[in-house]
């Protein structure tokens, strides 16, 4: 049995996450952990939220709540969707865990042991009447290239441009209004990352196997204008993990935090030892993943986010790990994600573009979504989801095909047999050449799955449901059972067993929709198929089954049409 590490990229803890930022990290991640587990490895599924850092402060401040109790709160909201979702985190965590505040100042304490921190003086803006520092995306103003009177001091969202605070025209204060502004010095940490620059290259070069998109990335970073930079660690905020070195004072820094994008990614780390923590178990229990000298040296570890995340996980936290001179386990494959565009446009946390989650979930239940999201998964390019796509998408594969294999076997079993698997009859070159394409089939289909391959994946699985209706269709069990009821038998007996195969292959797509077929079936029988011929035997003569409801509803064109016109793009 292998052991695989699997961790989705951490959402912030701002606000509910839309379909765009669910594709690009942690359905891929559950849709390969629930394989990985169905073919009997063993799996650790780990995700948390992002709860440090302005957008954690800000989104707490218009929500009028202070920020430990926006994070605790927003952490049981995300928590419940991704349930709700069929996402099968092993564990979901928080970044501002204890675990996170002890393992982030570990970390800072042996790259500094090691000279791999430096303290650097800058300046940045202060704000008079807010008594305080304000980083990049508390100041707003004017964008000096196109305009846009929301600029914040990072960046542009409308023109996308990047900026410093100083560039912005008539500045203000995000937190209170106030252009009451100033420059002053302040001190800070730098990890020294241009000093590992070799080190991290010769380590993403070993990785041969990695996605295009997640090598370029990388070396882009690593490569363009002056390479790869030396970066603050450290911020002037209040809400976030103390700056300490180990546990002790760190002389200069008192009152600042660790900058987020440095504790963030150790949550991978904290939260696999939150999940055992919960679960009364020895600090073995997580190490056992993470250590190299305890038992991690067998573990394939593999990360899955979006590409703005790829710099993140491909340079700046693999140099923490290898700064750190400690046996921890660096990342062995990294799947990365394009973006998902929403009829025409962007989807966008901040300005309430797209169909969010709780959104998307009020209108069809998870299945839905996730079968037409994996298999539009943008792998080699940006997708775009469309109204009109996902109605046909939905109508064609889910209803017309599986749904309706499952509703024309079982519902003529019932008129014609009773609701047992009927017996008599014997198999003959039809059936045998089906089976022998189901498992050319299968065969295939665990080759992607394996490989991350989503979109092939999701095509594969499509094929292998056509291959069930399109045996229905020429066996055509109504007709023979007029002249031949025993072969009738046969026929059925080997549809009923084809629904339970079914639910095993498609449970990483559609979790829901699988139990319910499973459930039809009277099985709690969960075996992967390593026999295709053996798998559809194992529903016996005399096995009783219920015959299920409609699995999936087709969209009609007028929930469609209603659907465009309520989510327009701007979420209320």
């Amino acid at each position: 049995m292998a052991r695989h590490l699997i961790t989705s990229a951490i959402p912030y803890i701002n606000g509910i996450k839309h379909l765009g930022n669910l594709v690009g990290s942690q359905l891929p991640a559950d849709l390969y952990a629930r394989y990985l587990r169905g073919r009997g490895n063993e799996v650790m599924f780990i995700c948390a939220t992002d709860e440090h850092g302005t957008p954690a402060e800000l989104a707490a401040k218009k929500a009028g709540q202070p920020v430990a109790v926006f994070c605790a709160e927003m952490h049981e909201v995300q928590a419940d969707i991704a349930r709700r979702f069929g996402l099968s985190f092993d564990h979901f965590g928080r970044s501002s865990s204890e675990r996170n505040h002890v393992l982030t100042q570990h970390f800072a304490g042996k790259l500094e042991e090691n000279g791999h921190i430096r303290e650097v003086e800058e300046k940045q803006v202060y704000s008079i009447d807010d008594g305080r520092f304000l980083p990049d995306r508390y100041i707003e103003g004017t964008c000096p290239n196109c305009g846009y009177d929301k600029a914040r001091g990072d960046q542009c969202e409308n023109c996308t441009k990047q900026l410093d605070p100083t560039d912005l025209i008539n500045p203000r204060s995000a937190i209170s209004g106030s252009t009451n502004l100033e420059v002053r010095a302040t001190k800070h940490l730098y990890l020294k990352q241009r000093a590992m620059r070799d080190r991290i290259e010769a380590w993403i070069d070993s990785k041969k196997d990695w996605p295009i998109l997640t090598t370029s990335i990388a070396k882009k970073w690593l490569n363009d204008g002056d390479g790869l930079q030396d970066r603050g660690i450290t911020r002037d905020l209040d809400w976030g993990i103390p700056v300490k070195k180990g546990d002790q004072p760190w002389p200069g820094m008192e009152g600042k935090v660790f900058y987020v994008w440095f504790d963030a990614p150790i949550e991978y780390i904290a939260a696999t030892a939150e999940g055992t923590d919960a679960k009364g178990q020895p600090d073995s229990a997580w190490r056992r993943w993470w250590r190299l000298d305890e038992g991690a040296e067998d573990v394939t570890y593999t990360q899955f986010m979006g590409k703005d995340n790829v710099p993140f996980h491909t340079l700046s936290f693999p140099a923490t790990i290898i700064g750190s001179n400690e046996p921890w386990k660096l990342v062995d494959y990294i799947k990365s994600f394009n973006y998902l565009t929403y009829d025409g446009g962007q989807f966008s946390t901040s300005q309430g573009r797209g169909v969010f989650m709780d959104q998307a979930l009020s209108i069809l239940p998870a299945d839905y979504w996730r079968w037409w999201l994996l298999s539009h998964a943008p792998e080699s390019g940006d997708s775009e989801f469309t109204w009109d796509n996902f109605q046909q998408s939905v109508n064609k594969d889910l209803a017309d095909v599986l749904g309706n294999f499952v509703s024309r076997i079982t519902k003529f079993c019932r008129s014609k047999f009773g609701e047992v698997v009927p017996e008599g009859g014997t198999y003959g070159p039809e059936e045998e050449k089906l089976i022998a394409d189901l498992g050319t089939r299968l065969r295939a289909y665990e080759g992607y799955m394996s490989h991350t391959e989503i979109r092939k994946a999701a095509a594969e699985l499509r094929a292998i449901w056509v291959l069930g209706n399109e045996y229905l269709q020429t066996a055509a069990p109504w007709s023979t059972f007029k002249t031949d009821p025993e072969k009738a038998a046969a026929q059925v007996r080997l549809g009923l067993n084809l629904i339970r195969f079914y639910a095993v292959l498609s449970a990483p797509f559609i979790p829901f929709a699988a139990d319910a077929m499973l459930a039809g079936m009277q099985s709690d029988n969960r075996d992967w198929p390593e026999d295709v011929a053996a798998s559809l035997a194992l529903l016996a003569p005399g096995h009783a089954f219920t015959t299920p409801e409609v699995l999936f509803a087709k969209i009609s064109d007028e929930q469609r049409e209603e659907w465009q016109e309520r989510f327009k793009g701007i979420r209320d």
